[in-house]
């Protein structure tokens, strides 16, 4: 790896990047075999990025370093798996099925936690589509054009750029307790902001503000997930988390237009989130432990020096680097070197940028088809959204069965398997993108044809929609491991704005070129990078070994895999041979003398 490179361990700065960022590179599931420590060794010494791993792993995951001999002794085995991690007792760790470990509490817990954060991504996710169906409302209240009302959507997605910038390094450096509590309180009072402001410009101000607080579930539940959860046993959870950040925009519109169009007004639409919003700030503060695993060690370590007067003690946390230059580096120069360097980061990018801005596009697209051509009310063409909620919980469904392998693949490749692994999803998800697209356009753009013909495209719709980004958000992170928080940062801020740009012409170029023209053009632009999937998958390795941030540890295992794989087989032939031999002197029974 090219010695430029920063290889400062990456604090998380996006949503996704904390989901896997330590499912294979920084808590794998099973080390190598003793027989093969000097493989292990060899990887430590021509990869910097799988040391860098490592320290990561024995950070979060490692056994706490008191002054036992039992404790001594487990660390002088971790030290044999680790040879680039020196024994320290002073530095303190987690014990053997630590209690306070998160990864060690119950299962049960843990699922009430992932719920948690389901909900309160919902929550988020609900605040940016909700007053989309108001658009009209805001036109005649305010006296403004389309666009600007259309600036209520917008600008609250741009607060989903900046804001993973500021609460994923602050979640590393204070907790993600602090962090939801903080930024959730806020939500709520801008809530009210939003609804008696007389003022469209304060509102509009607002919303990106709003849109920045609530961006930290987006940005720290998938952390939250990584902190608690096995990674083989992460594909569910991380299911759900991805489905729910598509099921919030999709009940805003349904919501929002019976809010709308009852006799309570838009603006009690503002009313309900800053309701819903303070119950579940409730919620998370009587249900969220912190449970960033360096904060709770940094804690121990606290109450150790005190209790046993013991100053030396240390956790990795006290001396990580948060300075602010070491800060803006991780988060704001990284992502766009690598954006600018990077094939793999710059395809996907692209499709999920385009994606997203289809998504949100959709809400002003849903109006023009059922609405201006077929005479929907709002409230009516709000619940069509439900065909796109429908087919996101058929999407994430459909992921945990396609992860199910990983059960096996990730103990064979000693937690590192070939990364293209994921891409089954959005190889599956791509074709049946464009089909949807092209459905809806060309059924959607003739009153003739029966209102749900279309309305069934959005099922399909939905279910692309989710299976693509759990694909190709867990490729990233499985490609660039200690830097995939930057690869992801470069792509949620990409993302978002398309997310946000999108509906400022969607209504625009559907009523100008025609429905169907209009989405035939989308529909090309999905076909053009719908290879995307396939060429990684068949080419994704040789593309990686060119790249400066890939530390290719699946590459590196390869050859340790194919001799266990060889030995196997050996082993199966000599039983095989044995036991036909002993089935041949069966048959010929004893020898007569």
């Amino acid at each position: 790896m090219d010695s430029k490179i920063d290889t400062s361990p990456l604090p998380i700065t996006v949503t996704e990047a904390d989901q896997i960022i330590s499912r294979y590179g920084n808590d794998a599931p099973s080390p190598l075999p003793s027989n093969h420590s000097h493989s292990l060794t060899t990887l430590h010494q021509n990869s910097s990025g799988l040391t860098l791993a490592h320290q990561d792993q024995d950070q979060q995951h490692s056994t706490t370093n008191h002054p036992s001999d039992q404790n001594q002794h487990h660390h002088s085995q971790n030290a044999s798996k680790h040879p680039s991690q020196e024994f320290d007792p002073n530095r303190v760790t987690w014990l053997p099925d630590d209690p306070e470990n998160p990864q060690s509490w119950s299962d049960k817990r843990k699922w009430v936690l992932t719920v948690i954060c389901g909900i309160i991504t919902v929550n988020a996710t609900f605040a940016s589509s909700a007053p989309s169906s108001a658009t009209e409302d805001i036109v005649k209240q305010f006296g403004v054009s389309l666009e600007v009302a259309t600036l209520v959507t917008s600008l609250f997605l741009c607060g989903y750029i900046a804001g993973p910038l500021i609460w994923a390094p602050l979640s590393e450096l204070i907790g993600r307790r602090p962090v939801f509590l903080g930024t959730m309180i806020s939500y709520v009072i801008l809530q009210l902001g939003e609804a008696l402001n007389t003022n469209l410009q304060t509102i509009l101000v607002i919303r990106f503000l709003s849109g920045v607080a609530a961006s930290a579930p987006l940005t720290n539940c998938g952390g939250l997930i990584a902190d608690i959860w096995d990674p083989i046993y992460r594909a569910p959870a991380i299911s759900i988390f991805t489905a729910s950040a598509f099921i919030g925009p999709v009940l805003g519109p349904i919501v929002g237009s019976f809010v709308a169009g009852s006799y309570l007004g838009f603006r009690w639409i503002f009313w309900l989130m800053m309701i819903i919003g303070g119950g579940f700030t409730a919620m998370v503060y009587f249900g969220l432990p912190e449970t960033y695993a360096p904060i709770l060690l940094a804690k121990r370590a606290k109450k150790r020096r005190a209790e046993e007067n013991r100053p030396e003690l240390y956790s990795d946390h006290e001396r990580a680097d948060f300075s602010v230059k070491g800060i803006l580096h991780r988060t704001l120069l990284r992502p766009f070197k690598m954006l600018a360097s990077e094939p793999i980061l710059v395809l996907v990018t692209v499709y999920l940028s385009i994606v997203y801005g289809l998504l949100y596009g959709l809400f002003e697209a849903f109006p023009i088809i059922w609405g201006d051509l077929r005479g929907f009310t709002p409230t009516q063409i709000g619940l069509l959204f439900i065909g796109v909620g429908i087919g996101t919980t058929l999407g994430a469904v459909m992921n945990i069965y396609l992860q199910q392998s990983l059960k096996t693949l990730v103990p064979k490749w000693h937690g590192h398997p070939p990364c293209e692994v994921h891409l089954y999803g959005s190889m599956l998800a791509g074709p049946f993108l464009v089909i949807g697209i092209f459905w809806l356009g060309w059924t959607g753009a003739y009153a003739s044809i029966p209102w749900w013909v279309p309305a069934i495209s959005t099922i399909l719709l939905g279910a692309s929609f989710t299976l693509v980004f759990i694909s190709f958000q867990a490729y990233l992170i499985d490609v660039y491991l200690m830097y995939s928080a930057s690869a992801l940062a470069a792509n949620t801020i990409c993302r978002s704005a398309f997310g946000a740009a999108f509906p400022l012409f969607t209504r625009q170029m559907f009523e100008g070129l025609g429905v169907q023209w209009a989405a035939t053009l989308i529909g090309c632009v999905g076909l053009l990078i719908s290879p995307s999937p396939f060429i990684f998958y068949k080419y994704g390795s040789r593309i990686r070994t060119r790249s400066k941030f890939a530390p290719n540890l699946d590459l590196q295992m390869k050859s340790t895999v194919e001799e266990e794989e060889q030995r196997e087989k050996t082993q199966e032939k000599k039983t095989e041979e044995t036991m036909a031999g002993k089935s041949n002197n069966h048959q010929k029974g004893p020898e007569i003398v």
